[in-house]
């Protein structure tokens, strides 16, 4: 196979099918032929034209899993053959102030990958060593691929929350992340809440893990929270700041509201809700390739796995509509065997 077929897009919406040349992978990268790639709610940044310089085509997708066939110069822990992912950072540079400082993920050397760098809406994407995830057996490519992005947002908001064992975790939104970050939660230890608005997700969260189940369209859902102890720890994966202002009230003492949704309006709070139970705020991104690898290898001795719905390269730009729609089931994958 000399060349490749890639979705590249431009300025907002502007896809286009496009057949590329095959090359070698640059100095300390190598090329992957791709087998999945799930469609995140974050490629809206490179296919809404939400990024620095939109007039250049970029191929989105960042939740990929494939076999590298090539290695280029400098590679030295990858070969041909090996099975691996590619999450949305693309691997760190070694050389910044954060990552000598051991804080790869805010690595100021790194490509977002689908967004800054080419992504996995295509059969072939090259990616740095550094960014590089070994996956176990027994999780087949489709299913990996969420793991990647939104599995991984989940598993490291919940250990950044530190909440004790046996302690109230509350996820609110069941959607992409909330039905990942429940079954994490319940794996983990916690007693879980789930918090979303209606009754019509309820059978599913307690399900996926749930113990407790909010319903925000007709109860306060901090007062709801508070009569239930108080949660040591809120993931918020909602996109929207207005649902998450009534969160921060049932936090327990020393509790953490931990963002992992991008939402484009903001969250406000009462001061005294901060300093009276010393509460925090707090965002959450994503983690490093290596924390990947727990992550996955954590999903796997556990059983999670992501709700999907399958769809070929070809249809990528209705695979993009369906995620942005809501009404995706939960997680969407492109599959290039399909």
């Amino acid at each position: 196979m000399s060349t490749y077929r890639a979705f590249e897009v431009t300025g907002s919406r502007k896809f286009e099918l496009v057949v590329r040349e095959l090359r070698r992978p640059p100095v300390g990268q190598v090329r992957i032929r791709v087998e999945s790639c799930g469609v995140c709610h974050t490629d809206v940044l490179a296919v809404e034209g939400l990024r620095a310089g939109p007039e250049r085509p970029v191929v989105p997708g960042h939740e990929i899993v494939g076999v590298i066939d090539a290695v280029g110069d400098g590679v030295t822990g990858w070969k041909a053959g090996d099975r691996v992912g590619v999450g949305f950072l693309g691997g760190q540079c070694g050389e910044c102030d954060p990552c000598r400082r051991g804080d790869f993920v805010n690595c100021a050397n790194q490509d977002q990958v689908g967004t800054t760098a080419d992504g996995g809406y295509a059969e072939v994407v090259f990616a740095r060593g550094s960014g590089l995830v070994r996956l176990p057996g027994g999780l087949g490519p489709v299913e990996a691929a969420p793991l990647l992005c939104a599995g991984l947002t989940m598993f490291k908001a919940l250990q950044r929350a530190g909440g004790p064992p046996g302690s109230l975790v509350a996820v609110q939104g069941i959607g992409g992340l909330g039905h990942l970050g429940l079954q994490y939660a319940a794996k983990l230890g916690y007693r879980v809440a789930a918090v979303a608005r209606g009754t019509g997700k309820e059978a599913l969260a307690r399900r996926l893990g749930a113990d407790h189940y909010v319903d925000s369209s007709r109860q306060d859902p901090g007062a709801a929270l508070r009569e239930l102890g108080g949660a040591a720890a809120i993931i918020a994966t909602a996109a929207n700041g207005a649902s998450m202002t009534p969160l921060v009230t049932g936090l327990a003492p020393r509790g953490r509201l931990v963002v992992v949704g991008a939402a484009m309006d903001p969250i406000s709070v009462n001061t005294p809700d901060l300093i009276f139970g010393t509460r925090s705020i707090s965002g959450s991104l994503t983690g490093s390739s290596i924390e990947n690898e727990d992550n996955l290898a954590f999903s796997g001795r556990h059983g999670i796995r992501p709700m999907i719905e399958t769809m070929p390269l070809a249809e990528a730009p209705k695979a993009y509509e369906r995620m942005l729609s809501g009404e995706a089931r939960f997680r969407v994958v492109l599959d290039m065997a399909a």
